[in-house]
């Protein structure tokens, strides 16, 4: 097993919650994860049709199996266990009894909001980091060939074909959670829903236009982007809304949890094809950003992560807040720098003032230095950026 960031959270918040949630993808690693940390606990999974019917039909009795506290995978499919379990731990606030696992926000967020809040401490596990896959030796050498094999453990640990496995999943996908939540009359007008979406990744979202290209309602585009959005597959990066100057962009823009993924459904079928793809600059921008999400995810803290982006287009396509500073970081996939690079942080600075943190630019090639005022940082350097941050 790659050890993972997020096994230090799981275990600090042990300490302090009975009931531990640990949400994300499927396939992202959630069940080896909840089994490392708490290796003595017994293991339930509600996929099983077997323990779903105990569940559903003496809740109360199948908990009752557990004193110590169960690890129960993909609570979700048993969503009236939420109020027995609360049940449960008010009587026994033992911290660390349970750990409920699941891979759709929509049920696992909002059973622990309605039933358990202020006893569950939640994690959102993600694939994996660069650092975790930089630790453990096994971070592609090639820029390319990471982007479109993305991050997901399965092509980590077997002979998989990236191109294979993406495609397994994406079909798995459709067929067991698009349908839990929505009637979807045509798969492969779904899919290519999908697929208009990764066509956007790292644009501003404009719904009008994706239902549009899709041939369907603006009100089903809605609601798909939001189970997409339930399910880990995509996520919305918000604008930061101070007020620098009244003439900002308030629509976010839209990126996949997961490059692999988004490079599958842009008919990207091998590494090599990158490299003069039209969406190459748009997937390193996603790889970036995503690393600073799952460093947060993976530490049970908010994102607090935003782009800026004026009526002119200027735009700096990363802040964090930390303490009041907003600290700027600008991507780039070329290898060579050019001037107008910093154009949109320069702009940034001039108007953030005593605000701005001092900035800094990924880009795709090897070499660190400084132009500026601004720190240049190679994408293999990402991990440690990340941490400093």
């Amino acid at each position: 097993m790659i050890p993972r960031t997020a096994l230090d959270t799981l275990l600090r918040l042990a300490k302090g919650f009975p009931v531990l949630g640990l949400t994300g993808p499927r396939q992202s690693g959630k069940t080896t994860l909840a089994k490392a940390a708490f290796p003595d606990k017994p293991y339930l999974s509600l996929e099983d049709p077997d323990i779903r019917l105990l569940a559903e039909s003496d809740p109360r009795g199948l908990l009752s199996r557990f004193p110590e506290g169960a690890i129960l995978d993909e609570v979700q499919r048993a969503p009236m266990l939420f109020s027995y379990l609360q049940t449960r731990v008010d009587q026994d606030l033992r911290p660390g009894s349970f750990v409920l696992t699941g891979s759709q926000q929509f049920g696992l967020l909002s059973g622990i909001s309605q039933t358990l809040a202020g006893r569950a401490g939640l994690v959102q596990l993600l694939p994996f980091s660069m650092a975790e896959l930089q630790s453990a030796g096994k971070l592609p050498s090639d820029l390319d060939e990471f982007m479109f094999r993305g991050s997901y453990p399965p092509l980590y640990d077997r002979e998989l074909a990236p191109a294979d496995w993406h495609g397994s999943y994406v079909s798995t996908y459709v067929e067991r959670d698009v349908r839990q939540f929505i009637a979807v009359r045509e798969l492969s007008t779904f899919q290519r829903f999908l697929r208009m979406c990764a066509a956007r990744v790292g644009q501003l979202l404009n719904l009008s236009t994706l239902a549009s290209d899709c041939g369907i309602s603006h009100h089903t585009a809605s609601a798909w982007l939001s189970v997409l959005e339930a399910s880990y597959i995509v996520f919305l990066l918000r604008p930061h809304f101070q007020n620098f100057n009244k003439r900002l962009v308030k629509t976010p823009k839209l990126y996949f949890c997961d490059t692999g993924l988004a490079s599958w459904l842009l008919g990207i079928r091998e590494a090599g094809q990158l490299a003069f793809h039209a969406q190459r600059g748009a997937l390193f921008e996603n790889l970036v950003v995503v690393e600073f999400l799952k460093a947060r995810m993976h530490q049970g803290q908010p994102s607090d992560l935003f782009f800026w982006r004026d009526s002119q287009g200027l735009e700096v396509d990363l802040l964090a807040e930390r303490g009041g500073d907003l600290h700027p970081l600008e991507i780039k996939s070329g290898q060579t720098i050019a001037p107008d690079f910093f154009h949109g942080l320069n702009r940034w600075k001039e108007l953030a003032g005593k605000q701005g943190a001092p900035a800094t630019l990924v880009y795709g090639g090897e070499q660190r230095f400084r132009n500026g005022g601004v720190e240049v940082i190679p994408w293999r350097e990402l991990p440690e950026l990340v941490t400093s941050w």
